[in-house]
C-alpha cells in the first residue's frame, strides 16, 4: 500500500523496494523491469501494484479455501 498514494515519497519507495529484486541472480534484472511495466518507475508501475494489490486477497482466499477443502478431505493427523 505504500505505493498507492503516488506522492513522491511512494516514487523512491517503490524504486528502492523493486530494485531489491535486482540482487536475485539471473532473473532479477528482468524482475524489476517487468514490475516496473518498462525501463523506469512510471504509470504502469503504479497500475501493477494497484492491480496486485486489488486481486492478492482474492488470491490468498481462493488459496485459503482450497487448502481447507484439502483439509476436510484428507483430515488433520497432527500427533499430539
Amino acid at each position: 500500500g505504500y505505493v498507492l498514494p503516488w506522492g513522491q515519497m511512494s516514487f523512491w519507495g517503490a524504486t528502492v523496494i523493486t530494485n531489491l529484486f535486482s540482487a536475485i541472480p539471473y532473473i532479477g534484472q528482468t524482475l524489476v523491469e517487468w514490475a516496473w511495466g518498462g525501463f523506469s518507475v512510471d504509470n504502469p508501475t503504479l497500475t501493477r501494484f494497484f492491480a496486485l494489490h486489488f486481486l492478492l486477497p482474492f488470491m490468498i482466499a481462493g488459496l485459503t479455501i482450497i487448502h481447507l477443502t484439502f483439509l476436510h478431505e484428507t483430515g488433520s493427523n497432527n500427533p499430539l
